[in-house]
């Protein structure tokens, strides 16, 4: 299983702190996006974004938390993610958008709020490269993992068998929980960010 690391509850020295993310044993950067509209919160501009993150080593996992998602893409291609992924829950046509997330090279990632049925994305599964299942409600760090989780990876990794999707996990990851998620990719924040070192909450994740 592969960490993928949010910096959202990250507080004071973002700048720093991040480079110290990307100097660690993780093997992703989670970038959450938010717009203040989709969720209630909003993230830093993305021209500050960028700077923070113009010489990155890891390979970058962006989360569309918004509700104009193209114009989101635009900016974050810039930045030459692996996935970019973006909310079943705001979007008429999914497949447009998977595709034009394609058409820039870059691997398309749908995700689902906790409440999201899991079987709307039955036809989806084989035009995605990733599937988010949203182990809290999106849009801020620190919550407390939902146990309804366990069932809709239970039915991903059934389906899988026929696809080549990957799925993550995003939300109260910790050290306890991570060992019963079948998945491939975790999403953890607080539990790294919130103490002084990092590799060392890492380890207890691997």
């Amino acid at each position: 299983m592969k960490i993928s690391a949010s910096y959202l509850s990250i507080k004071d020295n973002i700048e720093e702190n991040i480079k110290r993310l990307d100097n660690s044993k993780i093997d992703y950067i989670h970038v959450d996006v938010m717009d203040g509209m989709f969720v209630p919160n909003k993230t830093l501009n993305f021209s500050i974004i960028k700077n923070i993150l113009s010489n990155h080593t890891k390979d970058l996992d962006i989360h569309l938390m918004v509700n104009d998602v193209y114009s989101y893409i635009d900016k974050y291609a810039k930045l030459n993610p692996e996935f970019i992924t973006f909310h079943y829950e705001v979007v008429d046509d999914p497949y447009l958008v998977i595709d034009y997330i394609k058409s820039y090279g870059i691997k398309a990632g749908i995700s689902i709020k906790p409440n999201t049925d899991i079987s709307v994305l039955d036809d989806l599964l084989d035009y995605v490269d990733l599937i988010l299942v949203m182990s809290v409600e999106p849009g801020k760090g620190g919550q407390k993992f939902l146990e309804q989780t366990y069932d809709k990876l239970k039915y991903l990794k059934d389906k899988k068998k026929c696809y080549h999707y990957v799925v993550e996990v995003d939300g109260g990851v910790n050290d306890t929980n991570i060992k019963n998620l079948k998945c491939d990719i975790a999403v953890v924040g607080s539990f790294i960010t919130n103490y002084d070192n990092y590799d060392e909450q890492i380890e207890k994740l691997k």
